[in-house]
């Protein structure tokens, strides 16, 4: 067989992207497939084995309806687009999560549908118990607390609590972060699977949990009302209150539901009850209805019979897959606690290695500290010991400065009393030279009167003997030459020997008196040297004794 001719065999095919709420996948489908073969080639592809509570949703028109599994795919009016989008979601809720949800994998794709609806605002739930959910959300994701590895900030990325909630109350992310990791802290030693569980455990008892709405009217021309179908029946609300139905009709009070056109009928079960008439927008809602409502009434029924083989098989191996996972769990709990144990011994050994070695360091440190103060401790000694000997050299110096102070003193001392002894004496000495000075000036004066009364005298005798001389010998005058042997002449020589003798001993009194006085002034001049000395010499002692004070 050809190459070309295999080509000619091959179907024609067409693409579908399934979206789920984690995921996307890529297939390739036969042009005569049903919805049912290409739902089960995705349930075949994620491992699911609880298919009934899926289907496959897309959107037409702005309405989203979901595949029909006994038509073919290309027959139903899907969108026209390549490839074709379709969600897989869960179509119908379970009545009770923990006891119809035996896969993990059904688990968690209900676990991430209804998260995204509580934070898309579609169920409604209060702040505390969006908080609570927040928390086993955190613990599915993240595993268990640990402090050293989430630090503040590590939810700042992940979408916990719905808008609504973060608008109404005025409080930050890192306040919202502390109030969800103060819950995520208590949930330590659960399993993914089993936070999952919780988180659903919670969610089904919120009011609008499973619930599909519709709007409807009781007459043609108002639309007053919303429809509700859930796992539990049929259920009608006021237009602004989804939580609390004004009536509601269980699957097992309802004998038939019908359609004809826009118009839909509910009959109960007791053919004496009213029966429930309304209208819709659209045929296609009816059907849509009609669709869910058989879907939700089968799964009722279903779980009122005894379960089929298949499910048992299922509920055992969940049983099963449970024990063992609570063992492994209890294990790995077991293994893990030893490990922390183990850690938190070997921590304590290293702590307390840590411990010993820096005592060790310290205690080493302190021997270096103790050598350092004791090499310092001698080296102090030793320079205390030559200081000591300096100081007592010092003091030996010292002890001699004093003693020669002293005796420097005490001959400062006796000189200076030898020194005011001669001053006092020197006074004496000035005091009697004063009294000789004056008295030596007064016979001075004295003597200067008596020369001068001699001078005068002189001068008159002088002046008497030439005017005798003038009377009795004129011609002497102008001739003074005399004959030796003249008696007159001879006594005039007596005379004038006579006056050249006064005059001589005038002369030398004179002279004497000019002497002593000359004597005195150079006696004078003498004294007042020695004075000075004296002075001088007392200035010295004076010192002395100041600079012998200050060594003292």
């Amino acid at each position: 067989m050809s190459i070309r001719g295999l080509k000619k065999k091959q179907p024609k095919t067409f693409k579908v992207k399934i979206i789920t709420v984690d995921a996307e996948m890529e297939f390739s489908c036969e042009m005569k497939w049903k919805g049912k073969d290409l739902f089960d080639l995705v349930c075949r592809a994620l491992g699911l084995r609880e298919t009934w509570f899926f289907g496959l949703q897309y959107t037409i028109k702005g309405m989203c309806t979901w595949l029909k599994m006994d038509k073919k795919v290309l027959d139903q009016e899907i969108p026209k687009e390549d490839p074709i989008s379709f969600h897989f979601l869960a179509k119908f809720y379970p009545e009770k999560v923990e006891e119809e949800l035996l896969q993990e994998i059904t688990q968690h794709l209900f676990f991430l549908q209804v998260k995204k609806q509580i934070l898309d605002e579609e169920i409604y739930c209060s702040p505390e118990a969006t908080v609570l959910l927040a928390s086993y959300a955190v613990q599915a994701k993240y595993g268990d607390y640990d402090p050293n590895f989430h630090e503040p900030g590590f939810l700042a990325h992940d979408e916990l609590l719905p808008k609504r909630v973060l608008r109404q109350y005025q409080l930050t992310a890192e306040m919202w972060e502390e109030k969800i990791t103060a819950w995520y802290a208590e949930h330590r030693g659960i399993a993914r699977d089993e936070a999952e569980m919780n988180y659903l455990k919670i969610a089904q008892d919120l009011e609008m949990y499973g619930v599909n709405y519709f709007p409807i009217a009781q007459n043609k021309n108002h639309t007053d009302l919303l429809l509700g179908v859930d796992a539990k029946g049929i259920h009608i609300y006021s237009i602004n209150n989804r939580f609390s139905p004004n009536k509601s009709f269980e699957w097992s009070a309802i004998r038939n539901i019908s359609y004809s056109e826009k118009e839909l009928t509910i009959k109960p079960l007791d053919k004496k009850a009213e029966v429930f008439k309304f209208f819709s927008s659209q045929l296609k809602v009816n059907k849509l209805i009609l669709q869910l409502c058989i879907g939700n009434h089968d799964l009722f029924m279903r779980r009122r019979k005894v379960d089929s083989i298949e499910i048992q098989q299922m509920k055992a191996q969940a049983r099963e897959e449970k024990a063992r996972k609570k063992m492994e769990n209890q294990r790995l709990a077991r293994e893990k606690q030893l490990r922390e144990e183990a850690e938190r011994a070997k921590e304590e050994l290293e702590r307390r290695l840590f411990q010993l070695e820096d005592e060790a360091r310290q205690a080493n440190e302190a021997l270096l500290r103790s050598q350092e103060a004791a090499e310092l401790l001698a080296e102090k000694a030793q320079i205390a010991e030559e200081e000591a000997k300096l100081l007592a050299q010092n003091a030996a110096e010292a002890e001699q400065e004093r003693q020669r102070l002293e005796i420097t003193a005490l001959k400062t001392k006796e000189e200076k009393r030898l020194m005011e002894q001669k001053m006092r004496e020197a006074e004496l000495i000035a005091v009697k030279l004063v009294k000789e000075s004056d008295r030596r000036a007064k016979e001075a004066e004295h003597l200067k009167q008596d020369l001068h009364e001699a001078r005068e005298a002189e001068r008159k005798a002088k002046q008497k003997l030439l005017d005798i001389t003038r009377l009795n010998y004129p011609h002497m005058v102008k001739y003074p030459q005399y004959s030796p042997t003249d008696t007159r002449d001879a006594n005039f020589d007596k005379g004038s020997v006579k006056l050249d003798l006064k005059d001589i001993d005038l002369k030398r009194l004179s002279f004497e008196i000019e002497r002593e006085r000359l004597d005195y002034l150079e006696k004078s001049r003498k004294f007042e040297d020695r004075l000075k000395e004296l002075k001088s010499e007392i200035h010295a002692l004076k010192l002395e004794e100041k600079q012998s004070g200050l060594y003292s």
